[in-house]
């Protein structure tokens, strides 16, 4: 049995922490909290801290630091309420698509008054929350929101109206908006209404939490990412690290993250096993998809007893034939999509027009119906991420866990913001394309 690798080239290397720079106001804004384990030494700069109890209970410390030989005082708060603002939103991962990830949090006198989240597509926004939260305490104050309060009406009223009528003073932005129906026009509209707002606070923060969300809104195409083990000689592996599965292990959490998730067509009696097991997720469940080429693939998958969702189909079988009227009526938990050809390309398609923000392509079980997919991934350059579980186990000829993959067509790629993180005795890592 042959011994493959992915032969990826390692381009850049995300530091644990960097040195900041100054911003074009000339403030600077960084992570405290990055530094505590940094190789590096800052001993021109000394911190000082302090803290206030919120009317929400929440302690929100106030940093200070002094540059000595310029005798100036760099404000951080911004930086820490917007990192509150990530928390916040975070809280609600899984759940939003096809909308972002969305915190808020209102500021006065150095305490917050008011937080929110936006918790499900439909339901009020961020900001509106907070707001509620603070009551008349947010007149004058400063509103923080992860990203650029929405300026329109759909499901729900304009944020931007919100935060004017309730009088704040100023608004911090983590990031614009990339929706063209609001992309800076919230931005402006607070500004006419003579709000001092504030744009990028932790911006890379801001976009990280919804990668998904942006690289549909630019691209009209679901974000796509990649996952295997392998062993410590560069084996593909069908297994997953132990605690991995469990809640707060990786899988559950990417599980949680991704609105769908590929897998092969040999794990049909499993799929009721593969779900995520976070808390705050548990009714919320990426929606599986199988390419089923012929009966023998779509039979497993068919007569699975506990596949039927009351809030609609979640499994997705992609076939080139239809199935019999009889198959049908007995799957009625399976959605059957009939493609003149099955590739990523269509797959993708379908789940743009789903609402689906994001696809994991997870390599698991026999593999071989996966291959051609992801070929496509690699040449039509439909993958962005790349997540790879090195277990700490050498792999030798014969082993029944390895998985046969030929990649012989792919050639030499670089990567870049690759980061590691210790699991237990596994090592996670995540990169780029």
């Amino acid at each position: 049995m042959q011994i493959t690798c992915l032969p990826i080239q390692i381009s850049s290397v995300t530091p644990r922490a960097s040195i900041p720079s100054l911003s074009s106001n000339h403030r600077l804004v960084f992570n405290i909290a990055s530094f505590q384990n940094s190789e590096h030494a800052f001993s021109t700069i000394a911190f000082k801290r302090s803290s206030h109890r919120s009317r929400t209970g929440f302690k929100a410390p106030v940093l200070a630091a002094m540059r000595s030989e310029e005798d100036c005082i760099i404000d951080d708060d911004d930086a820490f309420y917007m990192r509150r603002c990530v928390e916040l939103a975070k809280r609600a991962t899984g759940c939003t698509s096809p909308n972002p990830l969305v915190g808020c949090v209102i500021v006065k006198d150095g305490e917050i008054v008011g937080q929110g989240f936006h918790p499900k597509a439909g339901q009020p926004h961020a900001e509106v929350f907070a707001l509620r939260d603070a009551g008349d305490l947010a007149e004058n104050a400063t509103a923080y929101v992860s990203l650029e309060p929405c300026n329109h009406y759909g499901r729900t009223p304009p944020c931007t109206e919100a935060l004017i009528k309730a009088k704040v003073k100023r608004v911090v932005i983590g990031m614009v908006d990339p929706n063209p129906i609001v992309s800076s026009s919230g931005i402006t509209r607070l500004r006419d209404a003579g709000i001092d707002v504030t744009v990028g606070v932790e911006q890379d923060f801001c976009k990280k939490m919804n990668e998904g969300f942006i690289h549909r809104m630019l691209t009209a195409k679901p974000f796509l990412a990649l996952r295997y083990s392998m062993s410590l000689n560069g084996c593909f592996l069908d297994k997953i690290g132990e605690g991995a599965s469990d809640s707060g292990g990786y899988y559950s959490k990417l599980l949680q993250e991704y609105d769908a998730l590929i897998l092969s067509s040999s794990l049909a009696d499993k799929l009721s096993t593969i779900s995520s097991q976070e808390e705050a997720n548990v009714s919320i469940q990426p929606i599986q998809i199988i390419m089923a080429s012929n009966a023998q693939q779509q039979s497993p998958i068919l007569a699975s007893s506990n596949l039927v969702e009351d809030s609609g189909p979640k499994v997705v079988v992609f076939t080139k034939k239809e199935l019999d009227a009889e198959s049908r009526t007995s799957s009625s938990g399976v959605e059957t999509v009939v493609l003149q050809n099955i590739n990523l390309e269509s797959i993708l398609d379908y789940c743009y027009r789903r609402g689906l923000c994001s696809v994991l392509l997870d390599l698991r079980g026999d593999i071989k119906d996966l291959e051609m997919l992801l070929r496509d991934g690699f040449e039509q350059k439909l993958l962005q991420k790349i997540v790879v579980e090195v277990l700490p186990e050498w792999c030798v000829k014969e082993d029944e866990r390895q998985v046969p993959l030929s990649m012989n067509w792919l050639e030499s790629k670089a990567v870049k913001d690759l980061q590691s993180k210790q699991l237990g005795g596994s090592v996670l890592l995540e990169c780029y394309l």
